[in-house]
């Protein structure tokens, strides 16, 4: 167990830049959509909810600001619509941590990403861009843990019910432009 008297903190830029492909009930979302953020801690953002000026996607290009826990393996991103009968979920995907910290990039690299959405019967419904920088503040702190690593870990949003145990994660892409977006 770990045992620290001051954390680190992580904080994640995400900037939800667009949607792609959108349905419900199989008619085209044009606007009316807005995206949710989650971490594991429960602690969430959302943008404003597009208007529809932006043409036939949704187009939200808007910064959120989100903490995450060093433990976090995933943040959920939720695309939802607002309808005559109230708010429903379009289409969810899971941004695995890997994906946006460590690796053979500094952690303050801007990742440009877009994930396929999945609707709650596991189908395809569209795609989600996003752009994310990590901003590490490290306090002094001292720590002492001793963790053992999982025998089996998979990162990603489960998917049907099949007997293999189907998985989608997103695919990074990676760019040069470190400056503000």
């Amino acid at each position: 167990m770990a045992k620290c008297d001051n954390y680190p903190s992580r904080t994640l830029e995400i900037t939800v830049l667009s949607g792609e492909d959108l349905r419900l009930d199989r008619r085209s979302i044009k606007k009316n959509a807005y995206v949710v953020v989650r971490s594991e801690s429960e602690s969430f953002r959302s943008t404003e909810m597009d208007n529809g000026q932006g043409g036939s996607c949704p187009n939200w290009n808007e910064r959120l600001v989100l903490d995450m826990p060093l433990h976090a393996q995933a943040v959920a991103l939720e695309v939802h619509c607002k309808t005559a009968f109230g708010d429903r979920i379009v289409g969810s995907a899971s941004v695995p941590v890997a994906d946006i910290a460590g690796g053979y990039v500094p952690d303050t690299f801007l990742h440009f990403l877009s994930y396929r959405l999945r609707d709650s019967r596991g189908q395809r419904n569209g795609v989600i861009n996003i752009s994310v920088r990590t901003k590490v503040a490290a306090p002094e702190y001292t720590c002492s843990a001793s963790v053992s690593a999982p025998e089996k870990m998979t990162v990603g949003v489960p998917m049907g019910k099949g007997k293999c145990g189907d998985v989608v994660t997103g695919v990074p892409v990676w760019c040069a432009y470190q400056g503000n977006f």
